[in-house]
């Protein structure tokens, strides 16, 4: 898989010049390969502007025939009460159901006619909308993108009937037994605070939130410093800022009364909750320490480590000669039908652990392995030898790049970075972070991190045989001497 990436072959080498690449168009006509480290400079640059009234406009142009073009905006759960948790996810719902200008049905017509995507999803810390579309029909999905975010109608009637569906939604995320898993994982760690609030929201307040609620929303968290237009495709980033003055200069910059709302500070605790339910055929449990925050300079170390850990699935085929340790392990000992390590990252916080899946009398013995690999092994640099290093590096570049492929991914990392950095980090600086750590910056951060902390635990399911809370807090340290 690394050789892929670091060999292109003369198709796909044309068809990133015909995108219109830079330093792939300088290539002559007879090179069949591009090294690596040019790929990496010939990405394209990411351009920002900055609106009067505080909204910027971040662009990534690559010549395409489509573009992603999509409204990211700072806010989310974490931004919530409990009184009002859920409205994000409500609004997002609303969006696009009719705006002052357009009725449904009309809006429905102008983006199928012109072949348009129209979509959105929250976040804990943030709310996106936006529509992939042919790159000349990028003045019209600004337009729409404007109407649908700052304009919606909210009638009562869209709001009634959107509340059977968000109810009915609420009710088949019940039975996604991962997030359900992962929420309760939030709600004990982050408890008794914003973070610890689900993005979906309890059912009751499905039930109960008005109009007044929804409009309160809006007017407290849609301001143009919070908002990113984030672009990528076919798309001049000088066209884009004219649009973006056209749609978005009206957008609001004030508070009321400065009431400017900034993020509580969210307090990790080590904590458990148990659901224990013996009808269920399998457990789902997840073990997780603080981790970084997204801005924090520990955050690639972190991801290296969540890298060498990897994922298991009971499919997957390879049995004692996967790379990851504790993928072996599980294969040979048949402790678990799945497993995923997992850093979620926040803005002054995150959740760094592993979530498995397993049977009622495996737990005890899964839960030691995931204890004993994911907390202890990173730590002892006899275990992370050179080559499993550099394999990780290799595996680590390789899916982050990766994900960077198409319009519409690209275009949702450009909003997020904007929103997160203040800028978009090029894939040379992220390739530059990650080849500068060591084995030994993995075992200096994790233990940072890892060595002797509370964890926090969820689980769900026939879990009687869980080991009591003490004991998971007391394989969190060893006896050195």
């Amino acid at each position: 898989m690394a050789a892929s990436l670091l060999r292109v072959t003369g198709a796909v080498n044309r068809a990133f010049a015909k995108a219109g690449y830079p330093l792939l168009l300088s290539l002559r006509r007879g090179q069949a390969s591009v090294s690596y480290a040019q790929s990496l400079l010939g990405a394209p640059e990411t351009r920002l502007t900055t609106l009067s009234n505080g909204l910027r406009i971040a662009s990534e142009e690559t010549n395409q025939a489509t573009c992603t073009v999509g409204l990211w905006i700072g806010c989310g759960s974490r931004y919530e009460s409990e009184k009002n948790n859920g409205a994000g996810f409500f609004l997002e719902h609303m969006a696009f159901k009719g705006t002052k200008k357009h009725p449904q049905s009309a809006l429905e017509q102008a983006v199928e006619s012109m072949g348009a995507h129209l979509s959105a999803y929250t976040s804990r810390e943030h709310t996106a909308y936006y529509m992939k579309t042919l790159a000349k029909d990028l003045p019209k999905a600004v337009e729409l993108l404007a109407e649908v975010v700052m304009s919606s109608s909210l009638s009562e009637a869209d709001i009634e009937q959107q509340r059977s569906v968000v109810l009915r939604e609420l009710e088949e995320v019940q039975g996604s037994l991962q997030d359900v898993c992962l929420d309760l994982l939030h709600a004990t760690a982050f408890q008794g605070t914003p973070l610890g609030h689900s993005v979906l929201g309890p059912s009751a307040n499905a039930r109960t939130l008005t109009r007044n609620d929804l409009v309160e929303y809006i007017n407290s968290h849609y301001k143009a410093p919070r908002m990113v237009l984030a672009t990528a495709g076919g798309v001049n980033h000088d066209d884009l800022v004219a649009l973006a003055k056209q749609q978005f200069s009206g957008v609001s910059f004030e508070y009321e009364g400065d009431a400017v709302p900034v993020p509580s500070l969210c307090r990790f605790t080590g904590s458990e909750i148990r659901m224990r339910d013996d009808e269920m055929p399998l457990a789902h449990i997840a073990i997780a320490v603080e981790g970084a925050g997204v801005a924090s300079p520990d955050i690639v170390p972190l991801m290296v480590a969540n890298s060498i850990i990897g994922s298991y699935d009971i499919t997957f085929g390879g049995g004692k000669h996967l790379s990851s340790r504790l993928a072996r392990l599980a294969a040979e000992l048949n402790l678990c039908h799945s497993f995923q390590a997992f850093h979620s990252s926040y803005s002054d916080t995150g959740l760094l652990g592993i979530y498995f899946v397993t049977d009622k009398h495996k737990i005890e013995d899964m839960m030691h392995w995931a204890q004993n690999t994911c907390f202890c092994c990173n730590i002892d640099l006899t275990k992370l030898t050179a080559s499993i290093h550099t394999r990780t590096h290799s595996n680590f570049k390789t899916c982050f790049f990766f994900l960077s492929s198409g319009t519409t991914p690209v275009c949702d990392d450009i909003g997020r970075h904007i929103l997160n950095y203040g800028r978009r980090i090029p894939l040379a600086e992220w390739d530059a972070r990650i080849e500068a750590v060591t084995p030994r910056i993995v075992r200096d951060v994790c233990s940072k991190y890892i060595y002797d902390k509370c964890p926090a635990v969820s689980a769900v399911g026939p879990i009687e045989q869980l080991p009591d809370y003490n004991r998971m807090r007391s394989a969190m340290y060893w006896l050195r001497f």
